[in-house]
């Protein structure tokens, strides 16, 4: 019986092997997709722009967009992990992006604008919150040198 659980266990090693290259591959293409999609939509907005002959600051606010998904790309690549405060400071960019083009639009203050604002700073309190949980309560642990 020692034979069969050892080929259990090779076969359950090759099965966990194969499963974890499958994930992987599925990963960076996703990651490789949506990299390049981004920098065709960055470049695509930047070509209108330049078409239109004119940018804005709505304009500019969208390039920071596609530079902050780009930076979240780039580090969900290197380091597995979400960074979750890119999301954040997207979510925040987009609002403000709303709040400027809102305001040049639309001379007639509203209760518009306080939403778009305490939306901003609710993002921003999330963003101190996240700051404070992750150097306070670090997803790995450092390895002490004693």
């Amino acid at each position: 019986m020692k034979w069969a659980e050892k080929l259990r266990g090779s076969l359950h090693a090759q099965a966990d092997s194969l499963g974890n290259l499958c994930v992987e591959a599925f990963h960076y293409l996703a990651l490789f997709g949506i990299g390049a999609i981004t920098a065709w939509a960055a470049v695509s907005a930047f070509l209108g722009m330049v078409e239109k002959g004119s940018v804005s600051v709505d304009d500019i606010l969208l390039l920071f967009i596609y530079l902050e998904l780009g930076a979240m790309v780039g580090i969900y690549f290197k380091t597995n992990h979400m960074p979750i405060r890119f999301l954040l400071y997207v979510a925040i960019t987009a609002l403000t992006r709303l709040l400027i083009g809102d305001v040049s639009h639309h001379n007639a203050p509203d209760l518009g604008i306080i939403y778009l604002c305490g939306g901003i700073l609710l993002l921003a309190f999330a963003i101190l919150v996240v700051r404070y949980g992750s150097s306070r309560y670090p997803s790995v642990k450092e390895k002490s040198d004693s």
